[in-house]
């Protein structure tokens, strides 16, 4: 795609059915099949009906850190609350339960940043919200294979394949699967023989959700992490040997580092931010779990302050992961509120539900009565440059706090917005 005709973008109405977070003129640098067809549908060789909402049309050139001018400062400069802006913020939880917990960051004018939460620091099961945790992970190998070149790094992501295996089983997402040649789109769950691209798997992981795609994702990253600058060259044969004959003890102890000392790095202590299994069934054949997971509101504020400096693993990374984070489709949850609607959202949404019924009490999806998190990390920008990021994380009770998610959303961006 020409670049200099973007703008041209903004005229256009684009059409398309499913997630896609991805920037969606990306697919000549990242070789996303899904990308291609979505330019298709753009020229008018695909048809198709569903509409595009305003803020999902920024292309790949479009989307910037946003502060890179304070790169310099600390996290905890950043957590310092503004006690107008907190009781602002508290307010708008009146009358709804406890375990609701947030952190919000207004980054609009970034000489006068503000910043609130509420039960900030409290410990939640972060769900699919901890693929992000995988995403860092993955750049991080990236960049110690190759130290001194970013474009290799892509480069490695665009061409190489790796096959699912047991380990993308099973899980109820489905992931799109576009033929380039007949331009035809499937969408149906992960299978065995199923082989994609590193970058089409981290696609899957962020876009859809998928479970399988994210373990497989973990996989690699963990295999970068055994074989170094081997890694690109390694093959099926020589991937497969390795798990079957390296003890699982080391082979969980490597997987569990490779996601988390990262975060240890940027400062995310091990009860603000921990992943402690892999996503899928099939995987733990391979690995065992360690340590449990958990996340919180501030532990993954840090992350996305820290994101928007260019500082999680470099700035060319930084970008190119909230670029795989960028939502430019159905929102759901936070990102369904109406009032985001023009507005550009890089978002991820995780939650885990666990019933009961022996006790008789009503139980059912997202409405778990011995647990039910769901979590919604958020960074929003608006055409008239108000910015912020958002991390909300509940435990509500035989109730599907979506419709809370989406009211919060709006009652937030209403405030920061006035």
């Amino acid at each position: 795609m020409n670049y200099l005709k973007v703008s041209v973008l903004f005229l256009i109405c684009w059409s398309f059915i499913g997630f896609s977070p991805y920037p969606i003129d990306g697919y000549s640098r990242t070789g996303i099949k899904r990308l291609l067809r979505l330019e298709r549908i753009k020229s008018g060789e695909i048809k198709d009906a569903s509409g595009l909402p305003a803020g999902a049309m920024k292309s790949y050139n479009d989307i910037k850190l946003s502060l890179i001018s304070k790169k310099k400062d600390s996290t905890a400069q950043f957590l310092i609350k503004d006690e107008k802006f907190n009781k602002e913020i508290n307010g708008l939880f009146y009358g709804l339960d406890k375990s609701y917990s947030l952190s919000v960051i207004d980054i609009s004018d970034v000489n006068n940043i503000r910043y609130a939460a509420r039960n900030e620091t409290s410990g939640y099961q972060p769900g699919s919200v901890g693929k992000i945790a995988v995403l860092n992970g993955l750049f991080t190998q990236l960049a110690k294979i190759y130290p001194d070149s970013f474009e290799k790094r892509i480069e490695l992501l665009k061409s190489k394949s790796v096959k699912a295996g047991q380990w993308g089983m099973t899980d109820s997402h489905t992931v799109p699967i576009f033929n380039i040649e007949t331009n035809k789109l499937v969408k149906r769950t992960v299978i065995p023989s199923d082989v994609f691209s590193l970058f089409e798997w981290a696609d899957h992981m962020m876009s859809v959700s998928n479970n399988g795609a994210a373990s497989i994702v973990w996989r690699e990253t963990l295999l970068m992490a055994a074989f170094g600058k081997d890694y690109p060259a390694l093959t099926q044969e020589g991937a497969d040997a390795y798990f079957k004959n390296t003890p699982k003890k080391d082979l969980t102890n490597l997987g569990n580092d490779v996601v988390n000392l990262p975060l240890r790095k940027l400062g995310i202590s091990f009860e603000e931010w921990r992943l402690g299994t892999f996503f899928t069934k099939g995987s733990n054949n391979f690995i065992g779990s360690k340590d449990g997971s958990i996340g919180s509101p501030v532990g993954l504020m840090k992350f996305l302050i820290q994101l928007e400096q260019g500082k999680v693993v470099d700035e060319k990374s930084s970008l190119e992961m909230k670029r795989l984070m960028y939502m430019t489709d159905r929102r759901i949850r936070y990102a369904q509120a109406p009032a985001l609607k023009d507005a550009a959202v890089y978002f991820k949404s995780g939650s885990l539900y666990k019933c009961d019924r022996s006790k008789g009490e009503a139980c059912g999806k997202y409405m778990g009565n011995v647990q039910n998190f769901m979590n919604s990390v958020a960074i929003v920008e608006h055409p008239n440059n108000k910015k912020y990021m958002v991390v909300l994380m509940t435990n509500v009770l035989r109730k599907n706090s979506a419709s809370d998610h989406m009211y919060l959303a709006g009652s937030i961006d209403k405030l920061i917005n006035k």
